[in-house]
């Protein structure tokens, strides 16, 4: 269940950078944020 929440936020924030940013700025925060869900889910957040 705790691997849903980041993936929620994932598609929030994806949703605000495709809508506000554009170019290079996009795709670099897009890539970000992919990568900081990926870490959160497959290595347990780093918060636990």
């Amino acid at each position: 269940m705790e691997q849903i929440i980041p993936i929620l936020l994932a598609v929030v924030l994806i949703f605000i950078a495709w809508k506000v940013l554009k170019g290079i700025v996009k795709t670099v925060a897009l890539v970000a944020i992919l990568a900081a869900v990926a870490i959160w889910v497959f290595f347990g957040g780093g918060l636990a």
